[in-house]
């Protein structure tokens, strides 16, 4: 158990100094891929709800600002933005809701279903996120493996997860389902790129950098919290 908590230790620490260059701008080339849809000029989409019940969130539920992701484990720029929208979650805590909705673009991700079936998998033993951030910061080991479901039954003994429940669960009609219904009412928006954000429904063009995403967030906070008042 010791081996593999430094094992995971290792691999956070070696995620997290590749993240400091995400967040530094220098990885934000691959970013532009994700927003060369989000031109400026384009009509803003809009969700029904930024929230449903079975989501998966951090930080309060109940929070005044909520961002919404449809995000793709294998989309290359979805990876670049994970270090950010985790960042905000460190430094907003429960003043900011971030729910993560499933957005697996098949023809393109052959593993992304995979992928999403893993993290719903890991969800049901109670290690969602743990999963969720095991996917993205060894993203790179399984993108294009041949062999992803091996290598996420690894990570869900690694996690310390029951492997015999997470492999049945893998193949639960169930899970797709619920995979499904994320990825329709993406569609039903009009999302059609990873990563996509809302802001309290509204979308929002794929900030820049981190600086450029907290502000977003700190004058959303800033006004909700005067409304209120």
């Amino acid at each position: 158990m010791e081996n593999i908590k430094n094992k995971i230790t290792i691999r956070a620490m070696a995620f997290w100094g590749i993240s400091a260059l995400v967040l530094g701008g220098m990885v934000f080339g691959m970013v532009k891929f994700a927003s060369r849809n989000s031109l400026s000029d384009k009509t803003p989409l809009s969700l029904t709800a930024p929230m449903t019940e079975g989501d998966w969130i951090r930080g309060d539920k109940n929070a005044k600002v909520i961002i919404t992701e449809y995000s793709d484990f294998q989309c290359p720029a979805c990876g670049a933005y994970y270090g950010v929208v985790k960042q905000l979650h460190k430094d907003f805590g429960d003043k900011l809701a971030i729910v993560y909705k499933h957005f697996p673009l098949r023809q393109r991700h052959a593993n992304a279903e995979a992928a999403a079936l893993s993290a719903e998998a890991a969800g049901g033993q109670g290690k969602f996120w743990e999963m969720h951030d095991m996917l993205f910061e060894n993203q790179k080991d399984w993108e294009t493996a041949g062999n992803a479901r091996e290598i996420f039954i690894g990570y869900a003994k690694e996690l310390g997860l029951n492997s015999e429940r997470f492999k049945q669960d893998l193949n639960s009609k169930e899970l797709e389902q619920k995979i499904e219904i994320d990825y329709q009412s993406g569609v039903k928006a009009g999302v059609n790129h990873t990563p996509t954000f809302f802001l309290n429904g509204k979308e929002i063009q794929n900030p820049r950098s981190y600086e450029e995403f907290r502000n977003i967030v700190d004058e959303a906070e800033s006004k909700k919290s005067q409304s209120s008042s």
